[in-house]
């Protein structure tokens, strides 16, 4: 029988906390994937007490450090997410990055740039869970219906962690010294650590605290209703698929350029424009504080333009990927060319550039989305196909 018809949206409900519970997983691994960038800033302060003589080439080391573990779980992340559930996974992912970063100023001290980089490294390789976590828990939780907007506000979460962590890590750095930036992302990241193994869970089957309206209503959209299926990877269609490999082309180049800009950049505020500590702080902090608000819009718009036929998904994602690569390499080139010392035009070509960036979350992040009524990778698929009760 069909239920589609039966079955409403129940409103807010217990998909929305884990939601939530997930925005604040990518804001927290993202403030102690970014805490470096600005701690080390104030590490290397020779006009401060408790700093290091580290060259330029032994900074670029350490903030390098963290991408060595990162690249080695992406893919076996997904896979053992989707046989382990994503949840168990994400939970040490942010537990064991908290508990290196509490340790992080003492491995500093008694360790120097090696033992640091060695955590960093650590971090790294556990935080490899935490996008191929969150993918597969949006899977389970998200309905179809729901999926840009909810996807983007969790998403975005990384972008308002990293504007945090950059702006606030100044002023922690400026009044209880370097080592608290790490002490409180540490503290942060163990409270909700004890928070998702209260409230989370993998799926709307295994949670205990959601109805059963709400539970059928994600089923329903989602196709899983009598069960959850799982399919072999087709490795060889994979990697012979024209529109999958321009994909990794898409994917290396955007994080190309947003990691080297989110890693050099409060050094470039400092050693560049010579802002304060606090000052760099919130500048750096800017560009992705626009990244998040201009997520919001772009998640919007792109569900709306989908639900009323507008556009194909196919054309929909393809302008968000442009806008979200072709607008930042504009303003990159411009700010090569900004005069010294112009700060206003410095920053605001930054924010530019990084803002900007928001247009790769409706676009090749979501571009291989499910089928429904709306065409998502192109199919006119109608919803019967998701939706059949046997």
């Amino acid at each position: 029988m069909k239920t589609s018809s039966l079955i409403t949206n129940p409103g807010i409900g217990i998909r929305h906390v884990q939601c939530v519970l997930l925005f604040f997983a990518l804001l927290l691994g993202f403030s102690m994937r970014v805490n470096i960038s600005m701690a080390i800033v104030a590490m290397t302060d020779s006009s401060s007490d408790n700093t290091f003589d580290w060259s330029m080439k032994i900074q670029s080391v350490i903030l390098s450090s963290f991408f060595w573990g990162y690249v080695i779980l992406q893919v076996p992340g997904g896979l053992l997410a989707d046989r382990f559930g994503g949840s168990i996974l994400i939970t040490i992912s942010i537990g064991c990055n908290s508990v290196i970063s509490l340790l992080l100023p003492t491995a500093a001290y008694y360790g120097g740039w090696q033992l640091v980089c060695v955590c960093r490294a650590l971090q790294g390789l556990t935080q490899g869970f935490l996008y191929p976590c969150t993918h597969n828990l949006i899977s389970k939780w998200v309905p179809l219906e729901e999926k840009s907007r909810l996807s983007t506000i969790i998403y975005a979460g990384a972008q308002l962690g990293t504007a945090a962590e950059l702006m606030s890590a100044g002023f922690l750095a400026e009044y209880w010294g370097w080592p608290s930036i790490f002490y409180a992302n540490g503290t942060l990241g163990v409270i909700w650590m004890v928070l998702y193994l209260l409230i989370g869970a993998a799926s709307p089957q295994t949670s205990r605290m959601i109805s059963e309206k709400e539970r059928l209503y994600i089923q329903n959209s989602l196709g899983h209703v009598g069960g959850h299926k799982s399919f072999a990877t087709p490795w060889k269609s994979l990697f012979t698929s024209i529109p999958f490999l321009s994909l990794i082309v898409v994917h290396c180049g955007h994080h190309w350029g947003f990691w080297t800009l989110m890693t050099e950049m409060p050094s470039y505020m400092s050693q560049v424009l010579g802002v304060d500590i606090k000052a760099n702080g919130v500048m750096s902090a800017l560009p992705y504080i626009a990244m998040y608000v201009l997520s919001f819009p772009f998640g919007f718009l792109s569900d709306y333009i989908l639900a009323k036929r507008w556009l194909s998904a196919t054309v929909t994602r393809k302008i968000s990927n442009s806008i979200g690569h072709f607008g930042p390499a504009i303003f990159l080139i411009g700010l090569a060319f900004v005069p010294a010392g112009n700060i206003t035009l410095a920053v605001g070509l930054l924010t530019m550039v990084v803002g900007l960036n928001a247009g790769h979350y409706t676009g090749y992040m979501f571009v291989c989305d499910f089928p429904n009524k709306i065409g998502y990778c192109g199919h006119e698929t109608t919803k019967e196909h998701i939706n059949t009760v046997v």
